[in-house]
This record gives C-alpha cells, sequence and structure tokens, in this order.
C-alpha cells in the first residue's frame, strides 16, 4: 500500500528489539523512497508502544491517529487518506 501513497507519505517502520545489524542488511533490501527503517530502540520509547503491530500517524509535526493491532486494508486506506487531506 506504501507505493499507493509514494508522493503523499513517508512510512517509517520501527526496528523490533533485535540485532539492528541484520535489521540494517535487510532494509537495505526491502525498503524504498518512502518506506524506510527507524533503527533506534529508543522510538518505541517515545510513542508508548509496548509491542508490535502498532501504528501512529503524524501530520505536520503533530500526532493525528495510532493504534494498536492490524486494521482491514480498506481501514487503513482511509486513515492514510485522512493523514493526506490533514497534511495538504
Amino acid at each position: 500500500m506504501a507505493n499507493d501513497y509514494v508522493d503523499d507519505v513517508t512510512f517509517l517502520a520501527i526496528a523490533g528489539h533485535g540485532d539492528l545489524g541484520a535489521t540494517r542488511e535487510e532494509a537495505a533490501r526491502l525498503f524504498s523512497d518512502n518506506l524506510m527503517w527507524g533503527l533506534d530502540d529508543s522510538i518505541w520509547d517515545l510513542y508508548g508502544i509496548p509491542g508490535q503491530p502498532a501504528s501512529i500517524l503524524i501530520a505536520n509535526g503533530v500526532v493525528v491517529d495510532g493504534w494498536f493491532g492490524a486494521l482491514d486494508p480498506a481501514e487503513l486506506r482511509q486513515k492514510l487518506d485522512n493523514l493526506v487531506s490533514l497534511a495538504s
């Protein structure tokens, strides 16, 4: 879904609590210009994330939405569309 928002949204996947060296190698292989890795475990604490999956949406430096757990694709797309409208 990230490819559908390539001009509007930057996605940041936070590395899990594991070997950051292996994560860096995998990230270099998998991720694109608008889908990047955050390789700093302190990001979890910064946003109060106890585990995965969790999502935080930020527009213009302000947290505008967040949830724990997976969403169905239609609901996720609705939240991303709302994020894009808030950021413009």
